[in-house]
């Protein structure tokens, strides 16, 4: 495990973009796994900057998201497909076609799930995965529970994730209660992994992420297994770490 504590949040997004950059310049390539939320938003802006200066492209690059809200539309303001391309697709030059994000209208579920696991595996394998946490441990949205959840697959929101994504809909009622989500065998899978925290808020979730025990009870706590792990924190959410 790399793990590197950077001042604020501003340091936390440059120094994240930088390692994308770098991945990037050594395989253009590359198949990248993006999260959403307030976390990478930083950093997708510096990577946004960097391709505007001509330092970086990813024409050729192929990713994958790691989740979708069940029953909200591609159109919807609230969906990560939105996320996405408001905040980072449509400022770069990625083919559409090269995007991967979970279909949350899909009629058959266990079949989108499936389908988006053969993807993820044509494409050989996700290279670099770039993670947030939660306030409660989840990785994607992979959720506190008594085991390990293996491939994509639909996931119940704990109610204390429904209450922290509220903040970004009209109404705690407006929040789906379930998601797809790439499993943790999925993540696990990634040829290489950065993890990303920032804020107080992540101090007890980081904490037991990276000094704790190995538990599906905190789902982020699995990395510690991971070949090449790559941990950026600020000095809040790493303000716990021994």
């Amino acid at each position: 495990m790399e793990l590197l504590i950077v001042k604020d949040y501003d340091e936390l997004s440059r120094k994240a973009a930088e390692i994308v950059a770098d991945e990037l310049k050594s395989n253009p390539r590359i198949v990248l796994g993006l999260p959403t939320g307030a976390t990478p938003l930083g950093m997708y802006r510096e990577l946004i900057e960097m391709y505007k200066e001509g330092k970086i492209s990813f024409k050729d690059v192929i990713t994958f998201n790691l989740d979708e809200y069940e029953g909200l539309s591609k159109e919807d303001p609230n969906s990560y497909y939105r996320f996405m391309n408001d905040n980072f697709f449509s400022h770069i030059d990625i083919k559409e076609e090269n995007t991967n994000i979970p279909d949350g209208m899909a009629v058959d579920i266990e079949r989108e799930c499936r389908e988006y696991e053969d993807k993820i595996a044509k494409s050989g394998g996700i290279d670099f995965m770039i993670l947030g946490i939660g306030n409660n441990g989840h990785i994607g949205f992979n959720e506190p529970a008594e085991f390990f959840p293996g491939f994509t697959h639909r996931v119940k929101l704990a109610e204390s994730t429904i209450q922290a994504n509220s903040r970004f809909f009209d109404s705690i009622d407006h929040v789906p209660r379930y998601a797809l989500t790439m499993g943790i065998k999925s993540i696990m899978h990634s040829k290489k992994i950065m993890l990303l925290a920032s804020g107080k808020a992540k101090a007890e979730a980081i904490k037991g992420a990276l000094q704790g025990p190995i538990t599906p009870k905190l789902p982020a706590s699995v990395l510690q297994l991971h070949r090449h792990l790559i941990v950026i924190v600020d000095e809040e959410a790493g303000a716990l770490l021994e």
